[in-house]
């Protein structure tokens, strides 16, 4: 197993993006020494990237692997606002997730957490898709515990209702709750908070062109932070307006770099010593 020069800790390839060239995204992103992560949403998209991760080790790529979850959206029925039906609702499969669990190519449990921003208008459904979010964020919570992986945080307009989930199984889970909040975007008392409880914050290509996430990675610890693109979304500076890859999770960490004014070679080390601490990827097969 080489080491990578980057490591991509939340992408989704396996979305249907990437149909169309999937091989020569990965190929891309090998070649440059990029490792990825692709997390799931649902079960179907977990179970994906598991089969992901697994195909390219055959094939002697040993730099993907696998995160398996349910996102807060997909647990109440999502509507879109023009209508769309994402979803009609997910209830959390322990004994689904704890088989895929099972797969060393899995390093984490997630993108699982609060999203209160994608809520219903109408009050009882609101408190309704609330009290179900929460339900599988403590699913998520305990599985994690009992497998002893990392979780992935997704908050939106939801980050001290998540912080007080977790301090009800922080005490006393032995130091097996842990984990990264992905995409952070909270305040810097927030993040403040999240770190003293041992989490991590990854950032992506948003940092290259949104200016409010400067002050954030000024005050996280370099060994705090890792890098992410969340691809095929928010694609950075330069190639906005262009689907995002994991190859450009390089741009992420250049502009750490540039933030925290450390040498970009430091940084880059940092990324993905952070990463591999993490999700054990050094034991990862």
């Amino acid at each position: 197993m080489y080491r990578p020069e980057y490591i991509d800790i939340h992408s989704h390839v396996n979305l249907n993006d990437y149909d169309a060239d999937r091989e020569e995204v990965i190929k891309r992103a090998k070649e440059a020494k990029v490792w990825m992560i692709n997390v799931g949403t649902d079960l179907e998209s977990s179970k994906q990237t598991v089969s992901l991760a697994n195909e390219e080790a055959k094939k002697g790529n040993d730099g993907l692997f696998s995160i398996v979850g349910l996102h807060p959206i997909y647990t109440p029925q999502f509507i879109l606002r023009d209508g769309t039906v994402k979803s009609e609702g997910e209830e959390f499969d322990t004994e689904a997730y704890r088989e895929l669990l099972r797969d060393p190519k899995v390093v984490g449990i997630g993108e699982c957490g609060l999203d209160f921003f994608h809520l219903p208008d109408d009050d009882q459904l609101k408190a309704e898709a609330i009290e179900k979010q929460k339900d599988a964020f403590r699913a998520q919570i305990e599985l994690a515990i009992e497998f002893n992986k990392p979780i992935m945080i997704h908050a939106r307009e939801s980050y001290r209702k998540i912080l007080e989930i977790l301090d009800e199984y922080l005490s006393t889970s032995e130091g097996r709750l842990r984990g990264n909040v992905h995409f952070f975007a909270g305040t810097a008392k927030e993040a403040e908070a999240f770190l003293d409880r041992g989490f991590t914050l990854s950032f992506t290509g948003v940092i290259t062109f949104a200016r409010q996430y400067k002050e954030l990675i000024e005050l996280t610890p370099l060994d705090s932070i890792m890098s992410e693109t969340d691809c095929p979304y928010v694609t950075p500076v330069p190639f906005r307006g262009t689907r995002n890859e994991p190859l450009y999770v390089r741009e992420v960490a250049h502009k750490i770099a540039e933030i925290k004014g450390l040498d970009v070679e430091i940084v880059k080390k940092a990324l993905v010593d952070n990463a591999f601490r993490v999700f054990g990827l050094s034991d990862a097969k």
